[in-house]
């Protein structure tokens, strides 16, 4: 009998449509919680529901309760664990999760793009998908993974990319690594082996600036003088900056504040290219780290993990640029 906790955190996967105005809320109970729902007769289920959040109320408090509750389970006995979030931030608490504790055990994450009583509801069907990926002896140390839409996406590069398509979670470039067939459970990429660091803390305040033409440096000069811990831009294209932005971002970096950069782009990653002013290669050379792989939001949880596990900056940018 393999034992899988599932944690619902809420989302429109838990919600409602008011057939009368159209709007979609939270419901009284969460309608997953006595849902039919057919599983294999060698899975226990262990259901919790831990929270009842609309995604954009999510915060890395939660996220963090999240990974000491599955760190528990995991010490009790628990062989796997679903998570049912929320779409617009699942990507973040998926990463957290895969980021500090990884491998440890198959840990899936999984939501709907359509509440519970609207037609073509996606909720219980993508649900019993996780639990299915989750029970499956493949999905061991392949990470935190997200499953919907019968596709199984790495939480380290998928991102939601359609406001309400439930085709919404791609990974941009590479793809998902695997399917959710009728019978079968298939996993057709391996992922390289990172870095994971546990934290019982998630202090400190890391906004995300993104880069525009015409961009000047008002808001880096803003933000040298507040009390930040960290900063992500979102930069162009490879990894560039409207040189007007240089000098504030040079008084970040005097500052030990570390700027970490990222493009812009959905595809491709973010590498020191262009020898101009704000191009890259001057970016690089000030200091700036060039976190090649994930997108800023990605970005600013690796950071923000990177500073309470207590990395010297050296370390950190090692970290970050991995």
């Amino acid at each position: 009998m393999k034992r899988i906790l599932v944690l619902h955190t809420g989302g429109t996967i838990a919600m409602k449509e008011d057939t009368l105005t159209g709007g979609v809320s939270p419901d009284v109970s969460n309608p997953l919680m006595d849902a039919p729902i057919h599983i294999e007769e060698d899975v226990e289920l262990i259901v919790e529901d831990i929270f009842n959040l609309p995604s954009p109320h999510m915060t890395p408090n939660e996220m963090l309760q999240l990974k000491e509750r599955i760190q528990l389970a995991h010490i009790g006995g628990v062989e796997g664990v679903v998570i049912t979030h929320g779409t617009d931030t699942l990507e973040e608490t998926a990463f957290f999760l895969d980021t500090t504790i990884g491998g440890q055990l198959p840990i899936v994450v999984t939501g709907a793009m359509r509440s519970s009583n609207e037609i073509g509801s996606d909720g219980l069907y993508n649900f019993e998908s996780a639990i299915r990926v989750a029970k499956c002896p493949d999905a061991v140390n392949k990470g935190v993974l997200v499953v919907m839409n019968d596709e199984i996406h790495s939480a380290r590069y998928v991102t939601k990319t359609h406001t309400t398509n439930i085709a919404t979670f791609r990974t941009p470039t590479l793809g998902p690594i695997g399917l959710v067939t009728k019978h079968r459970i298939i996993f057709m990429q391996e992922l390289l082996n990172s870095r994971q660091l546990d934290v019982d803390s998630v202090d400190g305040l890391f906004p995300i600036v993104k880069a525009y033409a015409g961009m000047t440096g008002e808001l880096f000069n803003a933000l040298a003088d507040s009390q930040i811990d960290g900063l992500v831009i979102e930069a162009l294209g490879a990894g560039n900056l409207p040189p007007q932005t240089i000098d504030p971002l040079k008084k970040l970096i005097a500052r030990n504040i570390p700027v970490v950069l990222v493009s812009r782009c959905f595809n491709g990653i973010a590498e020191p290219v262009y020898d101009y002013p704000g191009g890259g290669i001057e970016l690089q050379q000030l200091g700036i780290i060039f976190c090649n792989s994930i997108n800023s939001q990605k970005a600013r949880i690796k950071l923000l993990i990177a500073k309470n596990r207590g990395l010297p900056l050296p370390e950190l940018t090692a970290f970050m640029e991995n």
